[in-house]
């Protein structure tokens, strides 16, 4: 079993999820980003015409960025025996790429072996999150490092869960010692669809663990939201991001977007609000800092800086 160690989190700055749409744009422009997120099913040769254009693009892509893989059919929370060819598979395409790390999500995504391409919710219980955490640490030894594991967007729940879902994720990673991708527009997707309270979601989080952040887009229908990933980025999440930032300090962010792809740029310009919001709160604290005694400023943390966007 991997336990964790005391090294620093990686930081890796702002990032985005590299789609089709801009693979031309990437590599003819090398734009200022400072890292790529991949869906991991997308290289892994799942489909019979194998994985086609798109692993050479993502090697050409991984000799100028840092790149991360993202996992969308992991099904950790499954009642099914682990996929011994997914994981067969991913780790093949992880010793190819050699990415900074891997996610996939809490959730299940099939039964007897027939994916339902969806990101299905737990129940809060003790047992599954012995049973998740069980799974999770077999799949961290088979690919021999660390993974993180992402909140997903819920719109029902478990009459039988014996917890929040805030709870139930700090047992699950804290028992399996992995590590958090934690998205927080899915916690405020999730928010508005049960009522609760985002910021308590995010004061039960363990702090040390969270190693991403995910932001995106959502639909609001009113009386319920959906995780849709082809909007920009609302002002109610950049809110719950500066909370996020403050109570964390300083993690690997990217946005998200699979649907009414923008120009690039205009992408780009929405992911430099993270770093302004990022950098607003460093300046604030050490501005606070500044007018502490020396034995508090000693020990007053504050958001690491990061410069710049990718150079």
């Amino acid at each position: 079993m991997m336990t964790m160690d005391s090294k620093p989190k990686k930081q890796l700055g702002w990032g985005l999820g590299l789609r089709s749409e801009y693979y031309a744009e990437v590599l003819a422009s090398k734009p200022k980003v400072d890292w790529f997120e991949v869906i991991s099913e997308n290289f892994m040769g799942l489909s019979a015409a194998g994985p086609g254009r798109g692993i050479k693009v993502l090697e050409e892509v991984r000799e100028h960025y840092p790149i991360v893989l993202h996992g969308v059919s992991l099904s950790i929370g499954s009642t099914d025996a682990l996929n011994l060819d997914y994981l067969k598979r991913l780790k093949s395409l992880s010793h190819r790429i050699q990415p900074e790390w891997i996610s996939d999500h809490l959730c299940w995504t099939g039964v007897h072996g027939r994916n339902m391409h969806d990101l299905l919710p737990l129940p809060y219980t003790r047992s599954t999150a012995r049973h998740v955490a069980d799974r999770i640490q077999q799949v961290q030894d088979f690919l021999g490092r660390r993974i993180l594991l992402e909140n997903v967007s819920s719109y029902v729940e478990f009459e039988c869960s014996e917890m929040c879902e805030a709870e139930f994720l700090t047992e699950v990673v804290t028992a399996a010692d992995c590590l958090l991708l934690l998205d927080v527009n899915n916690i405020y997707v999730s928010s508005r669809n049960h009522g609760i309270d985002p910021r308590g979601y995010l004061d039960l989080m363990p702090a040390n663990r969270v190693q991403q952040i995910h932001l995106a887009g959502h639909s609001d229908h009113g009386t319920y939201v959906v995780d849709t990933h082809d909007q920009a980025v609302c002002d109610d999440v950049w809110d719950l991001y500066a909370y996020a930032i403050r109570r964390m300090g300083l993690v690997s962010t990217m946005i998200e977007r699979d649907d009414h792809f923008p120009p690039f740029q205009e992408w780009l310009d929405e992911l430099s609000i993270a770093k302004r919001i990022t950098d607003g709160i460093t300046r604030s604290h050490t501005e606070a800092v500044s007018g502490l005694p020396g034995e508090s400023r000693a020990s007053f943390v504050a958001p690491a800086r990061v410069d710049s966007i990718h150079s």
